[in-house]
């Protein structure tokens, strides 16, 4: 294999790891490649009908409605940033990580969870594919143009992490460029009269909004690693952080924006047609910026669910290193799933999604707060990367009863905060429908976490700190120079 600066080995074309652990030697990249890497990814439709629910469903002012998005953003990219600074100095999956925390056969609770929601990201993905290609070319049915989007971001993922990042490193220019020349146009075609002033501030519907930003954020968390792991463990952490949480946050806001002042501008409901319509001649230029956005937003779903997968697989059969050939059966089955997923249910399966999502990230927000935990207070980075990979769990064992006691908990404390339309809990009706379940889950079962493990550990009966002198701990503040 070649050789790269700095004696490490050229990156391969096509990926070769799966959920392996990624060698010092094959590390590559840079730190800024993070920041295009979520700024890139997250400018897609699936925000932009996000970012006008404030308005459409919350009934908030422009104002208020933007205020709302730009701190659930910057709270929500808080979590998802300290997920991303894990990569480097693991060098493995998310998900493989969470077996430290839940033990090698209580993770799978975690991973099954996390599959299902790629695989619903990935279908509804796919459906606004399929119509954005319809939009184009009308001859081309939304059927036809799903399987088309699906192909796309199937070989994105096939070939792998470095196509992903390159392709990001195009969208940041290419779709930022579109998306601020599509708000200008519709600008410029001018704004209704009460642009302004339809709507009014309520306290229930901005944190509602702000709700809806920030676990658009906390819905990376648990693959957002997975794509600094390749970075060598010479960058700084504080660096990974700050590159994911500014790229995040500005990518997505963008489109919330968009989606916020479409949804004052027209009056189709679907922000996606509502901004095709409102940016006039420019509108088809968006609708084909769109479909790349989400055959490339959807790679990172597809690439998601088939590590998720393998991680499964792996569980049960633990001397099984899958590579290339792997990936692409996985990916070949996650494909076919989806498809039926997307091809059978009715037109409004993105609004039944959004609810899905909603529900299956009650589960994962324990999961990102014991993590974080986990990680950053108990283990310091340091882990024993062959007791992640050993059939009975080594040191971690096969099930951590503090970590999925306090995820019981965390879990348990959310529902009288929860507000989808498949279930509003009695202290969400009297927010007038804010869902504040994931704040509720953070607070509660981060300190539980934290005060329950050390307790083990003082006695002797938890998996204790994994002792080197390899490695520094890990802290935002400090740490080594950038790579």
């Amino acid at each position: 294999m070649p050789e790269a600066a700095g004696g490490a080995a050229a990156p391969a074309a096509v990926e070769h790891h799966t959920i392996d652990h990624v060698p010092e030697t094959e590390r590559h990249g840079r730190v800024r490649d993070l920041f295009t890497m979520w700024f890139g990814t997250n400018i897609a439709p699936l925000p932009l009908v996000t970012g006008a629910m404030g308005v459409q469903v919350f009934h908030q002012s422009f104002l208020s409605a933007v205020l709302a998005i730009a701190v659930g953003q910057l709270i929500g990219g808080v979590f998802m940033a300290l997920h991303s600074a894990q990569g480097p100095q693991l060098g493995v999956p998310q998900m493989i990580q969470s077996r430290a925390q839940f033990g090698s056969v209580g993770a799978l609770l975690i991973v099954v969870v996390a599959a299902a929601m790629y695989v619903g990201f990935f279908a509804s993905n796919i459906v606004l594919a399929g119509k954005s290609l319809h939009g184009l070319a009308p001859a081309v049915p939304v059927d036809a143009g799903i399987l088309l989007g699906a192909a796309g971001s199937a070989a994105i993922c096939l070939i792998g992490y470095r196509l992903i990042h390159t392709l990001n490193k195009l969208a940041t220019v290419v779709l930022g460029l579109g998306i601020l020349a599509g708000l200008g146009t519709v600008v410029a075609r001018g704004l209704p009269d009460d642009f302004l002033t339809r709507g009014s501030f309520t306290f229930a519907g901005w944190l509602a909004t702000v709700s809806l930003s920030a676990l658009w954020q906390l819905a990376f968390a648990p693959y957002v690693s997975d794509y600094s792991r390749y970075l060598p463990r010479t960058v700084r952490t504080a660096s990974t952080f700050w590159a994911t949480y500014w790229g995040s946050c500005l990518g997505s806001a963008l489109p919330f924006l968009a989606g916020t002042v479409v949804a004052l501008v027209s009056p189709d409901p679907d922000a996606v047609a509502g901004f095709h319509d409102a940016a006039g001649a420019f509108g088809p230029v968006l609708l084909l910026l769109f479909l790349f956005s989400v055959i490339n937003h959807n790679a990172l779903n597809l690439y998601g669910a088939v590590l998720s997968m393998i991680t499964i697989g792996q569980t049960f059969r633990a001397r099984w290193q899958p590579r290339v050939v792997a990936r692409g059966a996985v990916s070949a089955l996650v494909l076919a799933v989806a498809l039926v997923i997307a091809l059978g249910l009715s037109s409004d399966f993105v609004n039944h999604f959004v609810n899905l999502v909603l529900v299956l990230l009650i589960v994962l927000v324990p999961w990102t707060a014991i993590n974080l935990i986990d990680f950053y207070l108990l283990h310091r980075g340091r882990y024993d990367f062959d007791a992640l990979f050993a059939p009975d769990g080594g040191r971690y064992g096969r099930f951590n009863p503090v970590a999925l006691g306090s995820y019981a908990v965390g879990i348990v404390v959310q529902i009288p905060f929860l507000a989808t339309d498949l279930y509003t809990g009695p202290f969400a009706a009297h927010l007038g429908g804010a869902d504040l379940s994931w704040l509720v889950g953070l607070v509660v079962t981060a300190p539980l976490y934290l005060l329950w493990a050390r307790s083990r550990q003082r006695s002797g009966h938890g998996p204790g700190t994994v002792e080197t002198t390899e490695e520094p701990p890990v802290a935002l503040s400090g740490g080594r120079s950038d790579g």
